[in-house]
């Protein structure tokens, strides 16, 4: 399992040596420590804490500084393997998996050009936000007649006609729009830079500039 944590960067394109150009996300991931194995036998499932992102130690309280072996960092994430279609039914969620061991560095070297990788991060935040940006709806007609509905949702339900003259659970409406967590799976590598400590991985990945994203290859 190929994993790392690292904050979104700038956008850029990639051009291959076929002259094929690629949009492409600058991943800046400086060196991670393994700080934590969980293992099923203690913890009940399987995956692997790493810290990432050096910080003041006065920024870190004494478990935290304890439990990274003297070291201020200051992001914590756990990561689980991924598992085979129809293997959480099965097992708990349980699976085998080979992680370095605690203490280790975990550095960009990790990846390989062409590899797939899937990317988690927390999206863009957009405040409350209307149907028409959050669901993409049309709005009512712009004809003669018609006044303040060209970005209105309609009918809702209600009156006795549809669901028996209530709003039905789901319904598309306006609301808090942004700042979930999303997951982009099957982006490439298209470059790793070592000496930068940068990763370009082709298309858009979630969240704003200096975003913490998570990559498990």
């Amino acid at each position: 399992m190929k994993f790392i944590l690292g904050t979104k960067g700038k956008m850029t394109t990639v051009y291959t040596a076929e002259g094929m150009a690629f949009a492409a996300t600058v991943i800046n991931a400086t060196p991670n420590i393994v700080t934590q194995i969980k293992t099923p036998e203690k913890e009940g499932y399987t995956a692997v804490q790493v810290g990432a992102g050096d910080t003041k130690e006065g920024r870190v309280n004494k478990a935290q500084f304890g439990h990274a072996k003297g070291k201020a960092l200051k992001h914590f994430r756990e990561l689980r393997p991924r598992l085979p279609a129809g293997r959480r039914a099965l097992d708990g969620g349980k699976v085998d998996a080979t992680f370095p061991e605690v203490g280790t560095t975990v550095d960009v070297s990790t990846f390989a050009v062409g590899d797939t990788v899937t990317v988690s991060a927390i999206s863009k935040g957009k405040g409350f936000q209307g149907v028409v940006k959050r669901h993409g709806f049309h709005g009512g007609p712009r004809s003669h007649g018609q006044k303040h509905s060209e970005r209105s949702p309609g009918s809702i339900g209600g009156g006795g006609g549809r669901a028996g003259g209530r709003v039905a659970k789901g319904m598309r409406m306006a609301g808090r729009m942004g700042s979930d967590r999303v997951s982009v799976r099957n982006l490439k590598v298209l470059q790793v830079l070592p000496e930068t400590n940068e990763l370009l991985i082709s298309g858009a990945v979630p969240g704003r500039k200096g975003t913490l994203v998570e990559i498990r290859g």
